[in-house]
């Protein structure tokens, strides 16, 4: 047997007894895994008193790229994306407060104003002026909030379907969060994790069944105040929308979305587009809620040629 066959069967029998004794880090190893070919890290940074986890990766520099996760999300979700923008922008991708490892302070008010606002302190801790900022979901809400409250501190503007804004038709969330004793965004155990994902994207990857434990650890652990935020945007969704405010937008923006999306229609697009002047849009045909992950390469692309005219 020659020493290349017993390195890899001994390498295959590791991982087996990772996976089969301790999911914890293989699941540690994939997230060290994605950042390294993301070519970003882990860094913090103090704002008002509170410590802000973020990845940064790319050419201090190049321009700066911020992107801003979704509702349950963390930075982490930008590692799929991140491989086709750190050669030539500096990417930053922030914990929002009651996300990821930052603060879970459930005292926090957690309206989306006060989110853009705390989003502010942290590019101004990092001295960070003008940025590209783009976000996905509630993350793109917070960004679109963030450039109507401060004109002229962005250079443009990335929207991947953000919620925020009502379009025509009612999306299956807004249906399901009706009945105001069912949150379709949060997970009562690993067995809901499959229903959730089949929720959010078109076509759902297989999540062996020894990672879950560790994958949902964190939606099960903070799951009531997963549900406070989430029942705190969706008033504020019902109560004060966006759609008079896009005329406030001055920058660049382009708007992605996907054809599929149950969270939030893609009849918004045609809110935003009418809404925001000149702004580009792009609806993928093959995804749903989350273009960065279902096809980053390809959102990526749409992106980046945005970016360059810009």
């Amino acid at each position: 047997m020659s020493f290349f066959i017993i390195v890899i069967i001994s390498a295959i029998v590791f991982l087996t007894l990772l996976y089969l004794f301790f999911p914890e880090q293989i699941v540690l190893l994939m997230r060290w895994l994605m950042r390294k070919r993301a070519r970003v890290e882990r860094k913090t940074v103090i704002v008002d008193g509170r410590t802000w986890p973020y990845l940064e990766g790319g050419d201090p520099s190049k321009p700066t790229l911020v992107m801003v996760h979704g509702f349950g999300a963390d930075k982490d979700h930008w590692t799929f994306y991140a491989p086709w923008l750190t050669k030539d922008y500096r990417l930053i991708a922030p914990d929002l407060p009651g996300f990821g490892e930052n603060d879970r302070d459930g005292e926090l008010p957690f309206d989306v104003g006060s989110q853009a606002a705390r989003l502010k302190a942290f590019l101004d801790a990092l001295g960070i002026d003008r940025p590209h900022l783009g976000g996905n979901s509630m993350g793109g809400w917070i960004a679109l909030r963030f450039a109507i409250d401060y004109p002229g501190a962005l250079r443009t503007l990335t929207l991947m379907n953000n919620a925020g804004i009502l379009g025509a038709d009612e999306s299956e969330l807004q249906k399901l969060a009706a009945n105001r004793d069912y949150n379709p965004l949060i997970i009562a155990n690993l067995e809901d994790a499959d229903r959730l994902i089949a929720f959010v994207v078109h076509k759902p990857t297989f999540v062996p069944a020894r990672l879950k434990p560790v994958i949902y650890a964190d939606a099960l652990k903070h799951r009531d105040l997963l549900d406070k935020i989430f029942w705190t945007i969706a008033d504020e969704m019902e109560a004060k929308p966006l759609n008079d405010e896009l005329g406030k937008v001055t920058v660049p923006t382009l708007i992605i979305w996907g054809r599929h999306d149950k969270l939030i229609d893609v009849s918004c697009v045609a809110v935003l587009e009418k809404g925001i002047a000149g702004s580009t849009s792009h609806i993928f045909e093959h995804i749903a809620h989350v273009p960065m992950i279902e096809d980053p390469k390809a959102t990526a692309e749409v992106q980046r040629e945005f970016l360059a005219k810009h």
